[in-house]
């Protein structure tokens, strides 16, 4: 295919990819926002508690382990691009009813949590579907610099949309940062029908496979292999430790430091830095040191930097908590990048759907345990308290990666082998050495 060749100066200069990339960053923005508005409106409108904004935080992730693994099989069956497109157009609905009900005086908690749900179940079909999709425009060679990309950008937009989050809830109020959520599913929906790129049929039709057979197939890929097994439980503990303290830091900033809500986006956009120059570092550290050490030795470098973060006080003790996000969003992001490309290029094309999803599920399993428990903390103990607990439990999870095969490797295999050879010898295929055959389609 024309859009699978390699063009000088890189993906971007790639015309479909170039458009994915747009729609992705767009949506991203979007998400950024919202992320920022969802829990200021529950706790600035609605007057809601922790245990509130935690229930809150979980609903969004909770449809990961509802529908996740499903989700992968039905990804493998369909064309991925008009399930992108639907999902979006969902989204840009139940997040534009909540600033209309505001409006009307008739918004209430419980439409929260159904948007929350809603967006959730949108977002598990659209991220398993769009890892499976990236394939379609770049080659295999691509994915690093392609993914490195996406994440540049989601970052950047990660950072951008917490601090429009603010300026918009100064100046309109919080509810009306849902409405630019709104409008960037819609620039996506304009973005992925503009890709030339022909998605091939998918190999996997469901065969005449019951669904629990092919949602069975994947999970045992997925729990069996050496390299997999580590990373998920690794994006567990993760994730865990993440949401715990992220789904209380809205309320340790407003109520325990003592932010206002309209400084608060601008504080998470100083953290959140840290992901852009993590995808910026992420493919040159993959290359130069290779994608199993280099990971390794980001993970080790940025994780204890957490524990800077339940220091924040007034004035410049915002440094603290900024200093801290900042660092661990580069060792995340970083390690989001390489696992991504390693996954896309190391699964059987005809369970990619179904790894990328029961990855994600297990991954994700953790999130509403651990919103939920950051809100009960917050509330039986103190905001900060629950903060130093999940960033406690976040600065030595490297750990875990380091205990699986790949501390024993300079790279990440770059395809699946049952019997995998001895670490760094000629054999060991790599992200980096560019060997694998480009599929067709």
């Amino acid at each position: 295919m024309d859009t699978k060749k390699r063009h000088r100066g890189g993906v971007l200069r790639q015309r479909d990819f170039r458009l994915m990339w747009f729609g992705e960053t767009a949506r991203t923005l979007g998400n950024g926002v919202s992320a920022v508005a969802l829990p200021l409106i529950a706790v600035v409108v609605l007057d809601t508690g922790a245990s509130a904004v935690g229930v809150l935080t979980a609903a969004v992730w909770l449809p990961w382990l509802i529908v996740g693994l499903p989700a992968g099989a039905w990804v493998d069956r369909m064309r991925r691009r008009p399930v992108m497109i639907v999902c979006n157009l969902v989204s840009a609905v139940m997040y534009a009813s909540v600033p209309v009900l505001a409006w009307l005086d008739a918004l209430t908690f419980i439409h929260l949590l159904v948007v929350a749900l809603a967006g959730g179940t949108t977002a598990v079909f659209f991220n398993t579907a769009n890892h499976v999709y990236l394939p379609t425009v770049l080659a295999d060679k691509d994915l690093l610099e392609g993914n490195s990309k996406l994440q540049a950008s989601e970052a950047g937009a990660s950072v951008a949309g917490p601090g429009l989050a603010g300026l918009i809830t100064h100046a309109f109020g919080a509810v009306t940062g849902l409405l630019v959520d709104a409008l960037t599913f819609l620039v996506s929906v304009v973005c992925l029908t503009s890709i030339r790129a022909k998605e091939a049929p998918p190999e996997n039709d469901g065969g005449g496979e019951s669904l629990r057979k092919q949602v069975s197939e994947g999970l045992r890929f997925v729990l069996q292999d050496r390299y997999l097994r580590p990373i998920v439980i690794y994006g567990a503990v993760v994730n865990l430790a993440l949401m715990g303290y992220q789904a209380v830091q809205v309320v340790f900033l407003v109520r325990t430091v003592g932010v206002s809500s309209g400084t608060v986006g601008l504080v998470l956009t100083g953290g959140s830095l840290g992901g852009v120059l993590g995808a910026m570092l992420a493919e040159s550290v993959g290359r130069r040191f290779g994608t199993a050490r280099g990971m390794l030795v980001m993970q080790l470098l940025t994780g204890p930097w957490a524990l800077l973060m339940p220091l924040a006080s007034e004035g410049a003790g915002l440094l603290f908590f900024m200093a801290g996000a900042f660092v661990v969003g580069v060792g995340i992001v970083s390690c989001n990048v390489i696992l991504g490309s390693f996954r896309q290029v190391y699964c059987p094309p005809r369970l990619l759907g179904r790894v990328v999803a029961t990855t994600m599920v297990l991954n994700h399993s953790t999130i509403p345990v651990g919103s939920l428990l950051g809100g009960f903390l917050a509330d039986a103990l103190s905001p900060r308290a629950a903060m130093w607990i999940m960033t406690g439990l976040l600065a030595p999870c490297w750990l875990i990666l380091a205990a699986g095969p790949m501390r024993g490797h300079r790279d990440l295999p770059a395809g699946h082998h049952p019997a995998e050879p001895p670490a760094d010898t000629p054999q060991t295929a790599s992200l980096t050495t560019e060997t694998r055959t480009e599929r067709d389609g």
